[in-house]
């Protein structure tokens, strides 16, 4: 492959590469038809996103998907966008912006390499097999030639891998960790055999918040793929529309996104309601990956204790179980997960900076950050709500 040209390509549109070309690098595991381990960055996900405008013109998110050519096959490709703020990324850069416009530059727009409004770790230089090495380098290098050719400030890989994180060094990008809670499926049989590796206390708590949930007037039900019906993400863009204007203002995802789930998406969805008189009074909505359940969004039009934790995570945590999922990433923020047997995690991202004197006092920055990072997962793993003492009992 050194001795190839490979070309490299900026698209406006994923609409302008075969979703075929796409997913031989982004999920080539389900060309059998099986799941793909990463649901998000699919050619059905990143279109359906296009396609119901919650990224593109208007939204700060424009498209330049980057694709890479080798003897006229695409080789690799990754989510690329303009952006005109840092909303919608949960790796913030808002004091970076800050400072750099209070040196006197101009922050925004910049590159960023990610899944919209997603904080969930996956490939973001996304190659066909064989081709990791030689389909990164040409990603990062276009990106990087993208953002300097057009005096961008800066250009972001955002929730990759630790292994995508480690080339990325090799590359010279920053490096930077954060924090995420995971559940993690110990080959549990069932919830009870879950609860049984917890401290005492934290098995009553459980248990007392899910006979609360469950005594909401109502039944809780588990839908997907044929099971969503067009009437359940009527009720759904309720939820969502009243948890996003408390969240960040304005909803990230258009109306038009969930009718385009209904249409492509429905078979990589599950979605928990609360049910009452055949009426739903809050849900979650999580993504299904090969082995990893992805929770998203979350919202209610009636308050009910503990409905929350039950829709959100001991209802995820039932159907990893029942399927046999490795486990179960709750979405950004939230140490009261600890508490419910989700543990912390490292999330990665890679950076760019155009200055040389801003990249240096941000790359020291970064490494005071990761050391916080690691002491912080460290302490909160310690103090997490499996038993410490094989004996204990009831």
């Amino acid at each position: 492959m050194s001795e190839t040209q490979i070309e490299i390509n900026v698209l406006p549109s994923l609409s302008q590469v075969e979703a075929a070309d796409w997913d031989a690098c982004a999920c080539p595991e389900a060309a059998d038809g099986g799941r793909p381990h990463d649901p998000f960055t699919t050619h059905r996900f990143l279109s359906a996103l296009e396609d119901s405008g919650s990224v593109g013109p208007g939204t700060g998110w424009q498209p330049r998907y980057l694709v890479a050519r080798a003897d006229g096959q695409v080789i690799a490709c990754a989510p690329l966008y303009a952006k005109g703020h840092s909303q919608g990324e949960y790796i913030f850069d808002h004091n970076w912006a800050h400072a750099y416009e209070q040196a006197g530059g101009r922050y925004y727009p910049k590159l960023q390499v990610a899944v919209p409004f997603t904080p969930a770790t996956g490939r973001r230089l996304l190659t066909r097999p064989g081709f990791f090495e030689t389909g990164a380098a040409a990603l990062v290098q276009g990106a990087v030639q993208l953002a300097s050719e057009n005096h961008l400030s800066s250009m972001h890989v955002t929730f990759c891998t630790e292994a995508e994180a480690e080339a990325g060094r090799q590359m010279g990008l920053m490096h930077r960790t954060g924090q995420q809670f995971h559940w993690f499926n110990r080959g549990y049989d069932d919830f009870a055999a879950f609860l049984a590796q917890l401290s005492s206390r934290k098995r009553k708590n459980i248990r007392k918040e899910r006979a609360a949930a469950q005594a909401f007037g109502g039944e809780i039900v588990q839908l997907t793929g044929d099971q969503i019906e067009p009437h359940h993400w009527d009720a759904f863009w309720q939820f969502y529309q009243d948890t996003g204007a408390r969240k960040w203002g304005t909803p990230y995802l258009t109306r038009a996104f969930f009718d385009l789930a209904q249409e492509r998406l429905r078979d990589d969805i599950l979605l928990v309601l609360a049910m009452k008189s055949d009426r739903p009074v809050a849900g979650a909505m999580n993504v299904i990956g090969r082995d990893v359940l992805y929770g998203r969004y979350w919202g209610c039009s009636e308050d009910h204790p503990c409905l929350h934790f039950e829709l959100c995570y001991y209802q995820a945590i039932d159907y990893a179980i029942a399927r046999g999922l490795s486990r179960v990433e709750a979405g950004a923020q939230g140490e009261h997960k600890l508490a419910r047997g989700y543990l912390p995690m490292p999330t990665h991202s890679l950076h760019w900076i155009a200055d040389e004197g801003f990249a240096r006092a941000v790359d020291q920055y970064l490494a005071a950050e990761r050391a916080a990072v690691d002491e912080e997962i460290e302490v909160l793993t310690a103090y997490g709500p499996f038993r410490k003492v094989q004996g204990e009992s009831e």
